[in-house]
């Protein structure tokens, strides 16, 4: 290759000796072009890489700055969430839901209206009362729609929540129909009488005429007897006549007089049937008089009023007034507000730890301000199953006694309650999730100056959240709340 340098001395440049070489000039870089990479070998880098970076990890863990790391030889820098024991109450409940009701109520029904559906006997005419129809129960006046009698709508009631005492009126059924029912008897009654009455005379002057019939044959056959005593003096055909005319008398004289007896029974029996009418009618006469008073309704005790529910155009609603209701139907409930208690369920597993005279604390979904204390005074022998758990998932009713009442708690409110099954009173308290079982007794993991300390405790009441601890810890020690490794 052909030097590029020149003999000539550089310019600006003194003389040289003649033995020595010239400089050479830089002249333009020549770069020769970039080859690229092969893919083989950046494949292969990979696990180079990383097999360099773990060799460096397993140094770094097996050297002493390593072991301190990992707490082997020095204070613990793991990050542990601790707690510290603190000193206070505890209590163990079973947490309960139910409705609120009274112990002490008295359940207002609509009366049962009694007294004959047919009509018999309720009055009418003196035609109801002849011998021939007399007791056949034609019903006369009214007897058209008795039926209509036994209806009962609402015409007043008392306002729901009302505070009411002993004998207050709370209630009042249309009285219309009882009253005419009452006139009706009434009228019955007295034209039953008069009917009887006028029986007996009718039925005397019938006898009295029986009466002279018999003594007229007896005057008739005594005649026939004396004239027969003048046949021996009379020819064969008038002595015959004379004895068929005395036995014929006879036998006239004897049937009148056997028929007197059948007349007295006769009108004795038509006596009675209308003596029973009228007894009949006195009857009637005195329900109706009951049912008319039972259409006004008293509170048997002081209490507030609660009104109940009733299906009305296929819907449920609050009774009212002018709303029609069946006898017997309950209509109304007075409460006892001191008697408040809530009904409730608890699983059959945990009904096992409650006792009769156990506290709770009880609460109202409606009103969450309320905290009133309550006392277990009722617990169901069998268990029931719900609807909305499975069937082996067993319940057992129990009631809860409402101690302190307020103008609020009325019946039908549903809440909850919270009942004591045991409680400590100034101990050591810590959570559940800080107690391990270790060989089968429970530890703690106790903070130290020179790590974790694994030390047996004694525990007192837990429930869900927090446990007592008796001893193994002091107040302000400083707890593990997971196991550290």
């Amino acid at each position: 290759m052909q030097s590029l340098s020149s003999s000539a001395p550089a310019p600006g440049s003194g003389g040289e000796p003649q033995g020595t070489p010239p400089l050479p000039v830089p002249g333009p870089a020549v770069v020769p072009p970039k080859q690229p990479a092969k893919r083989r070998v950046a494949i292969w880098g990979i696990p180079l890489v990383v097999a360099i970076l773990g060799g460096g990890i397993a140094l770094y863990l097996n050297s002493e700055s390593g072991k301190k790391a990992l707490g082997k030889g020095g204070p613990p820098t793991l990050i542990v969430p601790v707690v510290s024991v603190s000193l206070g109450d505890l209590h163990a409940i079973v947490r309960v839901s139910g409705t609120v009701a009274a112990q002490n109520f008295a359940a207002l029904l609509a009366p049962r209206i009694v007294g004959s559906r047919s009509g018999m006997n309720r009055g009418g005419t003196d035609s109801n009362f002849s011998l021939g129809s007399a007791g056949s129960g034609s019903g006369g006046v009214g007897g058209g729609g008795p039926m209509n009698d036994f209806s009962l709508v609402l015409m007043k009631l008392a306002n729901p929540g009302l505070h009411v005492k002993t004998g207050d009126v709370v209630g009042q059924f249309d009285p219309l129909m009882q009253q005419n029912r009452l006139d009706d008897y009434r009228d019955s009654v007295i034209q039953t009488q008069n009917y009887v009455r006028k029986m007996i005379a009718n039925l005397a002057a019938i006898r009295e005429a029986h009466d002279q019939t018999v003594l007229t044959a007896k005057a008739n056959w005594d005649k026939a007897v004396l004239d027969l005593q003048t046949a021996p003096i009379r020819s064969a055909i008038d002595a015959e006549k004379y004895k068929l005319a005395a036995e014929q008398t006879e036998a006239t004289y004897k049937q009148l007089l056997y028929e007197a007896s059948l007349v007295i029974e006769q009108q004795a029996a038509q006596i009675r049937v209308q003596q029973l009418n009228l007894d009949q009618s006195a009857i009637e006469l005195k329900r109706a008089e009951t049912n008319v008073q039972r259409m006004t309704i008293k509170t048997p005790m002081d209490g507030i009023v609660v009104m109940q529910s009733i299906v009305r155009n296929g819907e449920f609603g609050q009774i009212r007034e002018g709303d029609q209701v069946f006898a017997g139907q309950p209509f109304m409930q007075i409460v006892d507000p001191r008697s408040m208690v809530l009904n409730a369920t608890v699983n059959q597993v945990d009904a096992e730890k409650l006792r009769l005279g156990m506290k709770s604390s009880i609460r109202l979904d409606a009103y969450p301000d309320i905290e009133m204390p309550g006392t277990l005074i009722g617990i169901g022998a069998l268990s029931k199953t719900s609807t909305f758990r499975a069937s082996y998932v067993g319940e057992i009713p129990i009631q809860l006694k409402i101690e302190r009442t307020d103008a609020r708690v009325i019946p039908d409110l549903t809440g909850s309650a919270e009942i004591v099954l045991n409680t400590e009173s100034n101990t050591l308290l810590a959570p559940r999730e800080a107690v391990f079982d270790e060989n089968g007794g429970p530890v703690v993991f106790l903070q130290g100056p020179e790590g974790w300390i694994r030390k047996p405790v004694q525990l007192g009441v837990v429930n869900f959240t927090t446990v007592a601890i008796h001893s193994g810890v002091k107040k302000g020690d400083v707890i593990a709340l997971q196991r550290p490794m």
